[in-house]
């Protein structure tokens, strides 16, 4: 049912409203995840809602608890007096669960016991602190979550304990992200999130202390099955089997295509590439693999996984986590601070035999370092090398540090075949061996996986000096290439030449006026994507152009400041807290309308609501524009179709070849040939390719384009 069928009053009172039945037991039993910060938190609150609890993990759900220590008058003194705060507060906490005598009492932490050994409850203990001194936190909101995203924030004056559902005299308000209170749940959300990773101002938060678990185990020795109590008091159903270390999320409904994909990894020994289209569940896939790797290998595998980005280290911890996998997060400004200390111990223990499972999640950046290539290095027997976006890896800096002893490997992408790099392409191949799937956009539509798309190609043209700087640059290339048994083989120079050539294609002047001719009759819609400026052979990990960063400025102003429309920066410079925040209010479509993006939009970032896109980037880069695309067509409440308009640059209007000399025809004959087959691979599976194709046939007759020729420029890239 989810969230939305769950009648949910604005407000409830303990001495009007029965809070666990009419609130808890109905939310919780369909939501996926329970997120708590309070002041003050007793066993005895879960037992009081056991049976939404259970709900919940029957869905496959998790439970995150912030909460403050009970600290005694000797514990702050002890704090005063300089002894270490995490100390003294791991004191206070096996003292609160120490000495329990009372039947009941004991059968309570019992059952806290099996939710945080199940990996479904994780407890975080939070204070604030000056020098030598020490406060409760003392904050009260909760999240629930269902499968859709749905989400019921609440707040106000009820602590997670028996007496504030039984006794005390309680409220608290509730708020719903389908109504317009979507804005203060988003910030309810960014709160709890800030304080959950620790870096909320002022708050200081630890994980729940290894000493403090191992005490709450004694409570619960065969840590018996959560569902035990509840299912003896309402049902005679069967006991749910145990979980295991990483298991299949219950809301997770694995798909043929990706049976087969697992299968053909498993037949070639585990390793192989995934090339998949983008949003159709590379990510999700990659996790089911891991998860029967996992249990085919007698339950042991390290397991390493590498992300081009930040952005999308943490997309796939959140992934993770529904597999029971509770990861390393591993980069310079990951939430988890001891992340290099946990992975080397983790690495120790693993290799010891010690523990039979880990996992280490990083970005390129910070796997290529020498502290991490240090631990991984001493891994290779039962250990499995994952690679998202893994085209990237075939860049000479990354794939020297392809670990060679890795038994088990997997690459995922939705491109990877390296644009004007054969070699880093074999390199991958080579490494990760061959394709296990290979599921196009085309299949991704027809699956209904990906929405369909109407295409249409707006033309811009180079002016006059933009012209002569592509014609002058041309030239150059001509004599900085060279040919080795029959193909093209680029200096570092003519890379350079390429790199400012395309700045000249994609920065072209003529963009703007156009733009804002075209996106006239759409400025009071929601969900529209600018997207500015990426060239035609640029490293991911390159720094983003400056053309890209004047463009969107220009953008930018333009539709905010000269057409009053909500428009919102979405680059490589918002913080990851800002690019949430930024994506909860453009899928909201009230406070933001449109996003103008650089290339951070290219791998990764999931916003799916986007409906209708302006693509200014002219990329001739096959990997580029299918991301982008991708991006465009993913599914998306009431979005039963997406619009597309892709701005291709010319040098010249097709009226005007007679004017030009033999010379520059052929100059710039390249340009049209590069722009024809990105024309014709957008076309080709939308909705209306006949209008494409008349204006592709009237550019082929008048540039004198031949298949032959196209054919050929497809082998030889986008060099002369």
């Amino acid at each position: 049912m989810g969230l939305r069928g769950i009648p949910i009053k604005n407000e409830y009172r303990s001495l009007i409203d029965d809070v666990v039945k009419d609130f808890y037991v109905p939310l919780l039993g369909n939501a996926v995840l329970y997120q708590r910060a309070v002041g003050f938190f007793s066993s005895s609150a879960l037992t009081m809602i056991a049976k939404g609890i259970d709900g919940l993990v029957q869905n496959g759900g998790r439970i995150q608890i912030i909460a403050s220590p009970r600290l005694s008058a000797t514990d702050i003194e002890e704090i005063r007096k300089g002894y270490e705060v995490r100390k003294v507060i791991e004191k206070s906490l096996i003292r609160e669960i120490s000495d329990i005598e009372d039947q009941e009492d004991i059968e309570k932490l019992s059952y806290i016991a099996r939710l945080v050994a199940d990996g479904i409850l994780d407890v975080k203990i939070a204070f604030l602190t000056t020098k030598n001194e020490i406060a409760m936190y003392h904050e009260k909101m909760g999240l629930i979550t269902d499968s859709d995203g749905n989400t019921v924030a609440f707040s106000g004056s009820m602590n997670e304990s028996e007496n504030a559902f039984k006794d005390n005299y309680e409220s608290f308000d509730a708020f719903c992200s389908w109504t317009n209170d979507s804005e203060r749940v988003f910030q309810k959300q960014m709160a709890f999130k800030a304080i959950w990773e620790d870096y909320e101002p002022g708050i200081e938060t630890i994980d729940f202390p290894v000493a403090v678990k191992n005490r709450l185990y004694e409570y619960n020795p065969d840590l018996r099955l959560i569902n035990n109590r509840s299912n003896a008091q309402q049902s005679n159903e069967p006991e749910p089997k145990e979980r295991k270390l990483i298991y299949l999320p219950n809301d997770f409904k694995i798909r043929e295509y990706q049976n087969s994909a697992i299968h053909t990894w498993e037949e070639k020994g585990f390793r192989g590439i995934y090339d998949m289209a983008t949003g159709t569940g590379k990510t999700l896939t990659a996790l089911a693999s891991i998860e029967d790797l996992f249990r085919k290998n007698g339950e042991r595998l390290a397991i390493v996984i590498v992300c081009p980005y930040q952005h999308l280290v943490e997309q796939w911890v959140d992934d993770i986590v529904r597999f029971g996998i509770q990861p390393i997060i591993g980069y310079s400004a990951s939430s988890q601070k001891n992340w290099k200390k946990n992975l080397e111990q983790a690495v120790r223990s693993f290799n010891l035999g010690v523990t039979d499972m880990f996992c280490f999640v990083t970005t390129n950046a910070s796997f290529v370092t020498k502290k991490v290539q240090e631990q991984i290095i001493q891994l290779g027997r039962d250990s499995l090398f994952v690679v998202d976006e893994a085209h990237n890896m075939g860049a000479a800096n990354y794939r020297r540090c392809l670990p060679t002893a890795f038994e088990y490997r997997l690459a995922l992408s939705a491109t990877i075949d390296r644009h004007n790099d054969e070699t880093g392409t074999t390199a991958l191949t080579d490494y990760f061996g061959e394709k296990c799937i290979e599921y196009s956009l085309k299949e991704a539509i027809e699956n209904q996986m990906l929405t369909r798309y109407f295409y249409y190609p707006v033309l811009t043209y180079l002016d006059e000096d933009e012209l002569e700087e592509y014609i002058n640059l041309t030239h150059q290339l001509a004599t900085a290439i060279s040919k080795k048994g029959g193909k093209i083989v680029l200096s570092e120079y003519a890379k350079q030449l390429l790199i400012k050539r395309a700045r000249v294609v994609a920065g072209t002047r003529g963009k703007l006026p156009e733009l804002k001719k075209q996106i006239e009759p759409f400025k009071d819609d929601k969900h529209l994507l600018v997207y500015c400026g990426a060239t035609t052979i640029k490293e991911a990990d390159a720094d983003e152009l400056d053309f890209g960063t004047r463009q969107i400025d220009l953008v930018t102003s333009m539709l905010g400041n000269d057409m009053g429309m909500r428009v919102g920066r979405f680059t490589s410079q918002e913080s990851s807290q800002e690019r949430a925040q930024i994506r909860a209010a453009f899928a909201e479509g009230d406070m933001l309308q449109a996003l103008v993006a650089i290339k951070c939009l290219d791998e990764g970032v999931n916003i799916p609501s986007i409906k209708t896109a302006f693509i200014l980037a002219s990329s001739t880069n096959p990997k580029e524009y299918i991301q982008r695309r991708g991006r465009v067509l993913r599914k998306f409440p009431g979005k039963d179709y997406a619009v597309i308009f892709d701005f291709i640059t010319l040098p010249f209007p097709v009226d005007e070849i007679g004017f030009q000399s033999q010379e520059i025809i052929n100059s710039t004959k390249g340009l049209v040939k590069r722009e024809i087959i990105r024309m014709l691979d957008f076309a080709e599976i939308a909705e209306n390719p006949s209008e494409t194709y008349d204006l592709i046939y009237d550019l082929k007759h008048g540039f004198g384009v031949t298949e032959e020729e196209l054919k050929n420029e497809e082998v030889n890239g986008d060099v002369i």
